[in-house]
């Protein structure tokens, strides 16, 4: 595998590089430009080559896949039965909120946190409830005295947890977990808890599934993952639902079968076992590249732009940057980076009120793009200061 090697994008369809200028670097959207293991290529060339592309479902092999990863990754040992499918974390996230809330209810999130949370909870008719997270010079925290006042009001029916946190980068521990767990049985709130990017961890860190914490927890919880964030494989559409209440389990498949999503496209059965039986190689050379990635983009900043402050991430491949000391108005930022440096970021913003100021920064790319566009900005941030 050669992470270093840039492979053009730009003819793909891929959203990430579908832009009109083609002197933008875009360093935004959740998915890597590295080539996937060749494992999972070979398993979707011998789908392919196979030219029927018929409806597909789901064998003993796949569900054996999963049970398999979470117990070498996690230590957890899943029931099948547990496992529901999602063509992804949205979309299922949608069909969850419709059985669990009535248009009126509440819903936690706590950000600046993961945008599409917010569409979701409206589109479902509910109100949000912002248990917004303590942001210091140590890093972000929970504020559980808020998250509990919430809890308890009488409509607040769901609390979204995301698991790391994306954009922060936080791998919560087992302790506040479990504090996060004790006040949601308390007040009978069901955790919906977002894991997407629990495997790319950083040494020292070890994802924790909420539902495994306490065994109380698996009555009201579900747990949302998928091996897309993982193995860069987003565009296969392939989920994985962890709903050990049988109640919630049955309303959520009568749903998805209810809106016909209930069938995996023609590749994601092979593509997820072939990433949970061989992947995991890969998965580590990728870890060690991201991480010093990482180390890279901290040391640069430093060095050369000490006004942009890293919120040093514990999991995800994306860095949240406080970038208040620039003296930018939080409603310019991104257009900043955009238009003077010609890098796409994701804006702060739209992660919620305490994303102002702050913008987000994939870094699973070769370090030739990583190196161009930190040197663009810096650019644009020395051309602005002697203007």
């Amino acid at each position: 595998m050669q992470l270093e090697k840039f492979i053009d994008r730009r003819k793909t369809h891929s959203v990430k590089w579908f832009i009109e200028d083609q002197d933008i670097i875009p360093l935004c959207i959740a998915d890597m430009d590295f080539q996937v293991s060749e494992e999972i290529v070979s398993a979707i060339s011998q789908k392919a080559t196979h030219g029927i592309y018929g409806y597909s479902t789901f064998c003993a092999r796949y569900y054996d896949a999963v049970e398999y990863w979470w117990k070498t990754q996690y230590d957890w040992e899943l029931k099948q039965e547990w496992i529901s499918f999602s063509p992804g974390i949205i979309p299922g996230m949608n069909l969850l909120l419709k059985a669990l809330t009535q248009p009126g209810d509440s819903v936690i999130v706590q950000d600046p946190v993961y945008y599409p949370f917010f569409s979701t909870i409206q589109t479902q008719g509910c109100t949000i409830l912002h248990n917004s997270l303590l942001y210091s010079e140590d890093g972000y925290k929970m504020d559980f005295e808020d998250f509990e006042e919430k809890a308890a009001q009488p409509e607040t029916k769901v609390f979204i947890l995301c698991s790391p946190h994306n954009p922060v980068g936080r791998v919560w521990t087992s302790e506040e977990l479990r504090r996060i767990g004790e006040i949601c049985e308390k007040h009978r709130v069901v955790v919906i808890s977002d894991e997407m990017h629990g495997d790319l961890t950083y040494p020292g860190h070890k994802h924790i599934p909420f539902a495994k914490v306490h065994p109380d927890h698996l009555d009201f919880s579900i747990t949302c993952a998928a091996p897309s964030k993982t193995f860069n494989i987003a565009g296969m559409q392939s989920s994985i639902f962890l709903i050990p209440n049988k109640e919630i389990r049955e309303h959520y498949e009568t749903l998805l079968t209810g809106f016909g999503l209930m069938r995996p496209n023609a590749f994601a059965v092979e593509g997820t076992i072939a990433a949970y039986y061989k992947g995991l190689p890969w998965l580590q050379e990728v870890k060690e590249y991201l991480t010093a990635n990482l180390e890279y983009v901290c040391t640069y900043l430093e060095e050369n732009i000490p006004s942009i402050k890293v919120v040093k991430p514990e999991a995800t491949h994306l860095i949240w940057l406080d970038c208040r000391e620039l003296g930018i108005p939080a409603d310019e930022l991104h257009t900043f980076f955009l238009e003077k440096a010609g890098v796409r970021l994701d804006e702060g913003m739209k992660f919620g009120a305490g994303g102002q100021g702050f913008e987000r920064i994939n870094i699973a790319c070769p370090r030739e793009v990583l190196t161009e566009a930190l040197l663009r900005i810096k650019a644009a941030i020395k051309e602005r200061e002697t203007c």
